[in-house]
């Protein structure tokens, strides 16, 4: 079973740090490169951040400089620190491995809500 739980969302203001955490099962974790992921209310989901296992990363335009993402494979932990953040961050957060939104990826968790205000 694929199980995948995210935690560390909040509420915080405009400049304010969150630090979100996802466990994943050990067997999507060490086959796949893994990602956060956001959806705003009204848009679609976007990719935020990918790192794969040998900690390689990309991230959205938007993000670069303010975002960190890092895992550790012991622990079968993926990890978000988000720095400076600003309203237009404000969506619930998921945890998935990176190919989920080019393929009928069916085991998203129930994400972590971030709300920054300005």
């Amino acid at each position: 079973q694929v199980q995948l739980v995210e935690s560390g969302g909040g509420l915080v203001q405009a400049g304010g740090s969150l630090r979100l955490s996802c466990l994943a099962s050990g067997s999507i974790f060490s086959t796949n490169p893994m990602a956060w992921y956001r959806q705003a209310p009204g848009k679609q989901r976007d990719l935020v951040a990918t790192i794969t296992s040998g900690g390689v990363t990309i991230y959205k335009d938007s993000v670069k400089g303010r975002f960190t993402i890092s895992r550790d494979n012991s622990k079968n932990m993926v990890y978000l620190q988000m720095n400076n953040l600003k309203p237009e961050d404000t969506a619930v957060y998921y945890c998935a491995p990176g190919w989920a939104l080019m393929s009928d990826f069916a085991y998203w968790g129930q994400g972590t809500q971030v709300t920054v205000s300005s």
